[in-house]
């Protein structure tokens, strides 16, 4: 490398975070939840706590943040008006712009896992420990179980793939079988690509009310909201209006008890009427469910009496 290469001490300045200007093409990307919290990080803080690097391009007088693009965007979300940034006023080359971005993410240092978690272990708060947006896999909180004898063939488990597509058909076939090419999976799901950021604000906001940072476990929340509404999926085929059905087919019995389940006690009762009424011939062997219709028939008036 030649003397030339060598950069002058970069200056700190201040200023408002929306004058910069954010590269096109960015190597280093951030998953949703890191990045929201990021954000939610620095409005705790209400500063940035590591500084950006911006080049001066005195050409076109715009001021390129070459690394620290993140957390720049995050600061703008989180109501920052003024920053502090590293800023190289010197010209650089394109070739450089291109290396002191890439060396910024790729050279890092690694954690040592024994003290790393001996630190975590130490914040008491969940905040705190949701703050350092580490997760189990960082912390390599299973490092004592021995999972050497656990193969593949012993695991019990699915994988499920699921793709967010345009409403445009060709291109959503096009981005299926893409995605279909490059991993397999036991079962694929295509959603509407506008749902995609719904998805992402649920396990977010499944994430915030519960305090954790884990996203299978967000997802459990979510999921355990879901079947406590199991009833309200009647909407799907019950009028309340006027007590009819809205269509034809079936209808899940979850949706009409509101519960996946009941009581073995209560089962075998209604098992034991169920074989009584199709042991006397009124309801059909093989459409046991029609003792259902017999328990809603209207009753008569000298019934109510």
């Amino acid at each position: 490398m030649e003397e030339s290469a060598r950069l002058a001490p970069p200056q700190m300045v201040q200023g408002d975070p929306r004058a910069l200007t954010l590269l096109d093409l960015n190597a280093r990307f951030l998953p949703h939840e890191q990045f929201r919290q990021l954000v939610a990080n620095i409005e705790r803080d209400g500063c940035l706590t590591s500084t950006p690097l911006v080049w001066n391009d005195t050409d076109t007088g715009r001021l390129v943040v070459l690394s620290g693009n993140h957390r720049t965007l995050a600061a703008i979300e989180a109501g920052l008006t003024t920053i502090w940034w590293m800023q190289i006023d010197q010209p650089l080359p394109r070739q450089r712009q291109i290396a002191l971005q890439l060396s910024h993410n790729a050279i890092a240092g690694q954690d040592d896992p024994a003290i790393l978690k001996e630190l975590y272990d130490e914040l008491e708060s969940v905040e705190w420990r949701q703050y350092t947006g580490l997760d189990d896999k960082a912390l390599d909180l299973l490092e004592k179980v021995d999972v050497s004898a656990l193969g593949e063939a012993n695991l019990d488990f699915a994988s499920v793939q699921l793709m967010f597509l345009p409403d445009e058909l060709e291109r959503a076939e096009a981005a299926f079988d893409a995605a279909r090419a490059m991993a397999s999976a036991d079962q694929r799901w295509a959603a509407g690509l506008a749902q995609y950021e719904p998805v992402l604000d649920a396990l977010e906001t499944s994430r915030a009310a519960y305090k954790v940072g884990n996203s299978a476990t967000a997802l459990g929340v979510i999921l355990a909201v879901f079947e406590r509404h199991l009833g309200e999926l009647a909407e799907g085929w019950f009028d309340d209006g006027s007590e009819a059905p809205r269509r034809g087919g079936t209808a899940p019995l979850e949706t009409v008890f509101g519960v996946r389940g009941i009581p073995v006690d209560t089962a075998a009762a209604v098992r034991a009427a169920i074989d009584r009424l199709v042991k006397d011939g009124s309801v059909p062997e093989d459409e046991p469910w029609r003792a259902l219709d017999i328990l809603a028939a209207p009753r008569s008036q000298d019934q109510d009496v």
